[in-house]
Parts: C-alpha cells; structure tokens; sequence
C-alpha cells in the first residue's frame, strides 16, 4: 500500500522537510502527491531530476514509475555540493533501494557537465523534468532550456523553490545566497506559447507546459 511506503519513507527525518509540505501525522506527501499523480497520469519512459537534499523527489518520482509498471527510468543530476551525501554511487544506490526504488541513475555532476555527455546525447524523450538545483535566475534557465526540448508533447516542467526570492545558506552560513527562481519564473510568463502554473504551497512550485497550436 502506498500509505505504508509513504510511512516508511518519513522513518527519515530529512525526507519530511525542505518545502514539499509534508505532513508525518498523516503520512501526507504534500506536494508530492502532486508528483506522483503527474508520473502516474504521464506515465513517462524518462524522468529527469535536478537537484535534491535527500532524494524526496527522485524517490517520489521512482515510485510512481515503478508503480506503472512500463520501464520508466530517472535521470538525477546532483553534483553533492550541499554535502557528500551523494559522492559514493554505490551507497545512493543502496539508499534508493531501501525504499523499494532501483530505477534512479544518480549523474555526480552538475547540468553544464551533464550537457557534454553522452548520456545526455541519448536521452529519451522526457516526460517530465524537475528543476530544484542551484536556485540562482541564471542556472534555473540553463537547467529549463538544457532540457525542455526534449519534453514530449504532453510533458511538464515542475520549477520549485518558486514563491519568493529569499536568502539561502544550505551551502553553509558562510556561503548565503539568493534564491531567483521566481524571476524566471516570471519570465516564463511572458511566454504566449507556455501555461504557466503557481502552487504557493511551501517553498512554492511552479508547472510549465508547451501549448500545442489548437490550446493556443
């Protein structure tokens, strides 16, 4: 049952927290139920996911493609600079199947050294991305326009951290620095040819899908 799951993923303390408004009390996902339902619903053959403290959302989405029983598979990009929790590949592997999720590719880089692969010369096509690296304007676009061509036709980028541009010292106090995800996020808006989504839940996440000529 997916309750069970949900309670045995808060066992960690660290996947009840960072701006996804979890709930333990009632083994409540918060927004992540908003990414499980979109895998599910999507139902994507490749998933790519910047950027997470612990693995919330790289284990959410995990689930939910393993849930639908079709091979998908996440690409997740985190280069550990926030810690070294994500440095020994064979520990996160380990670390995503205690919770039952084995589809997850952890890539120790950051989206510009991705970029240069190979792996990312070959990915599929995506349906859908999550964007929750370093949370400068300018590296939330790169990671935006690195991959939104290769979205499929119904796919969605989820932007979070989007809600107001506050100060940050998840790299240490000594290292504070401020989150400008909303700026381009409002440049998005701009956008005639986008839908553009807030969910002031949180931190704040931000939905983005392409529009096709009829929807325009």
């Amino acid at each position: 049952m997916m309750e069970d799951w949900v309670s045995k993923l808060f066992e960690l303390p660290a996947l009840t927290t960072w701006g996804h408004q979890q709930s333990v009390e009632d083994a409540n996902l918060g927004l992540g139920w908003i990414y499980y339902g979109l895998a599910r619903l999507i139902r994507p053959k490749a998933v790519v996911v910047i950027g997470s403290y612990r693995g919330f959302v790289p284990l959410v989405l995990g689930k939910a493609l393993t849930d639908n029983r079709n091979g998908g598979q996440i690409v997740f990009i985190d280069p550990s600079l926030v810690d070294d929790f994500w440095k020994d590949a064979r520990n996160v592997s380990e670390y995503f199947a205690r919770f039952g999720v084995t589809n997850v590719k952890h890539f120790l880089m950051t989206t510009q050294q991705f970029a240069q692969t190979a792996d990312y010369r070959s990915l599929a096509p995506l349906g859908m991305v999550f964007v929750d690296g370093y949370h400068s304007e300018e590296q939330a676009r790169f990671d935006y326009e690195t991959f939104e061509h290769l979205l499929v036709p119904e796919g969605i980028i989820l932007l979070h951290d989007t809600a107001s541009c506050e100060v940050s010292r998840v790299y240490g106090r000594d290292r504070p620095y401020q989150r400008r995800v909303k700026i381009f996020v409002d440049q998005l808006k701009q956008d005639p040819k986008l839908q553009v989504f807030d969910l002031p839940f949180d931190q704040g996440l931000t939905l983005v899908r392409k529009l096709t000529a009829g929807s325009q």
